[in-house]
């Protein structure tokens, strides 16, 4: 199906695994153009609920291929206008939630992938390094707008200036990810995680979604009318009145999507 990816669903959770492991999973052409295809794709599955990201190897994902660009004049602004600003837009208005299992290295715009998905799980060997100051760029893939709002300007500054790594224990106390759990038990927790999304109501999530990615660009007045707004689109499904009846009859609610 894909040539540096590997796709496959599970229970009705989606598996996109970055599959350049020589290359520490670097984004190519190649694999930016399939990886757009494959959100498209999740998006269209209605058997879908879950989306997992993670990355073959060592690595989660270490960023631009440099050896792709090496020698070659390129416009980087076309670049991530047509590939890396696409995939992260893609991640936030996929209406799905999307779990980062960062299983090793996350470098550059490996760091953005990971932020741009809802949910961030690592191992204990996952590291993160934002590393376009160490070749001389600035920021790109979204990483400017989650870190500040993660780990605050002071923060954000040392990450991107520096250049240097964060662990994943750091990144844990520091607000940058969500959880990190032994090596060994990566799939296995991230797998258990995504089922428990993956049986929560989907229209709700998607609703919970869009307003708290945006919750930083409204006013507080703005704020409650799209509440209100979202909360009659909730109230209105089929999946309201099943959580409501599973609720009096002390049951496990079991949501349609409807």
């Amino acid at each position: 199906m894909y040539e540096t990816l590997l796709y496959e669903v599970r229970e009705a959770v989606a598996y996109l695994t970055l599959h350049r492991p020589d290359r520490y999973n670097a984004f190519n052409e190649k694999m930016s153009m399939e990886f757009l295809d494959a959100l498209r794709r999740v998006g269209k599955d209605k058997a879908v609920r879950v989306l997992v990201i993670t990355g073959a190897g060592k690595a989660f994902c270490s960023g631009q291929d440099l050896k792709e660009v090496v020698g070659v004049e390129r416009s980087l602004g076309d670049s991530v206008a047509r590939r890396y600003n696409p995939m992260v837009r893609g991640l936030h208005e996929l209406e799905k939630p999307v779990i980062a299992s960062v299983n090793g290295v996350a470098a550059g715009a490996g760091v953005g992938l990971a932020l741009a998905c809802d949910y961030v799980i690592a191992s204990k060997a996952a590291t993160f390094v934002l590393a376009f100051v160490n070749v001389g760029l600035s920021l790109d893939t979204a990483t400017s707008f989650h870190l500040v709002r993660t780990v605050g300007l002071k923060r954000a500054f040392a990450l991107a200036a520096l250049g240097e790594p964060l662990n994943a224990e750091q990144a844990l106390a520091w607000g940058l990810i969500n959880e990190v759990v032994e090596e060994a038990k990566l799939a296995e927790a991230t797998h258990a995680l995504a089922l428990k999304l993956a049986a929560k109501a989907p229209r709700a999530l998607a609703l919970i979604k869009k307003l708290l990615l945006r919750a930083s660009e409204r006013s507080y007045e703005e704020a409650l009318q799209y509440e209100l707004y979202y909360q009659e689109i909730a109230g209105r499904t089929q999946d309201y009145k099943e959580g409501v009846q599973a609720f009096v009859e002390k049951r496990k609610p079991v949501f349609r999507g409807e």
